[in-house]
């Protein structure tokens, strides 16, 4: 296993993180567990989870799964790199869902005691509020940092201009900040690379990509349309609209003789600012194949090609002005 920096922090993190968002929902308890064990195994320590993950509105399904797995033994809850997530709707009340101060303080206390831990390492913000003023953002943040409930504060979902944002305002209060942001990067969705990844590249902010293969889009779709989410609805649309450039990735793939999962999440290891794409694993099978996106390297050419398949954002205002 490869470890790197999480952003500008001390912290290492393994170069794959394994996202639990299937665990409880699709993925049964004992095959996560499996998959969790197996993790650990081949040297993945960064664990990414949010407590609306489970499949149903307020439980925390995927957080309790965690919390049971890690009182099994004492070491596994050490040995990794925790984070979760706030903002989701997690009880009818009004104030059970996004960043207020009120909501922010519950919900983490809910976390910890569905994580069985004591403190969680990286607490995300899943999306911007902007009802919520920074000040009582921050201010939430720093109360449960003071008591050790929370180690590093990551965002999800932002825009260029909520990094700059929540980092200055940070900055007035003498914070460390945001040190991650997970965004939904790959070859075939690239916007990110327009604002958001030169103001994480500016704030040395980890990047964190989820969904690597646009929903299995870039997975093998052609070859494998009947297996697993190639076969939703969604990705048959998506397959529909772009076949020739999917078709052209797969040749790709074909004539480096690598599989196409496995090429996707080597391309964003290849690409500068990203930490660790977020695996999301229904099968143990699929967790261990993933590992060999750590040993393929594209060369200039290589990336030249995937480039002319899916070409870049363009970073702002270069790509819409003179």
């Amino acid at each position: 296993m490869l470890y790197t920096k999480l952003g500008r922090s001390g912290l290492k993190v393994s170069r794959l993180c394994l996202g639990t968002m299937n665990f409880g929902d699709i993925t049964p308890e004992k095959e996560s567990n499996d998959i969790m064990n197996r993790a650990l195994e081949l040297g993945i320590n960064f664990f990414d989870t949010a407590n609306v993950y489970g499949g149903k509105k307020g439980e925390g399904i995927t957080e309790k799964i965690l919390g049971k797995w890690f009182q099994e033994k004492s070491d596994r809850r050490e040995n990794i790199v925790l984070a979760t997530k706030v903002y989701g709707e997690m009880g009818s009340g009004v104030n059970d869902r996004h960043l207020s101060a009120y909501h922010i303080k519950k919900a983490c206390e809910d976390s910890l005691k569905r994580l069985k831990t004591d403190h969680i390492d990286l607490y995300q913000m899943h999306h911007i509020h902007r009802d919520t003023p920074w000040d009582e953002i921050w201010q939430a943040m720093e109360q449960l940092i003071g008591e050790g409930k929370i180690i590093y504060v990551g965002s999800s979902n932002f825009a260029g201009w909520d990094i700059a944002t929540a980092n200055e305002e940070a900055r007035k209060r003498n914070l460390l900040g945001l040190i991650s942001e997970q965004s939904k990067y790959n070859l075939f969705n690239r916007k990110i690379e327009r604002e958001m990844i030169p103001a994480c590249k500016y704030y040395d902010v980890g990047i964190i990509p989820w969904s690597p293969l646009e929903g299995g889009l870039l997975g093998g779709v052609i070859k494998n349309r009947n297996e697993g989410r190639r076969n939703s609805e969604e990705i048959i649309i998506k397959l529909k609209n772009n076949r020739e450039q999917i078709e052209k990735w797969e040749n790709f793939c074909d004539d480096i003789g690598e599989d196409p999962a496995n090429a996707a999440l080597a391309w964003l290891l290849n690409q500068p600012g990203i930490t660790s794409p977020i695996i999301g694993p229904r099968t143990l099978q699929q967790l261990e194949t993933s590992i060999r996106a750590l040993e393929i390297n594209f060369n200039e050419e290589s990336l030249s090609k995937l480039d002319a398949i899916f070409p870049p954002a363009g970073q702002s205002p270069q790509y819409y002005a003179w």
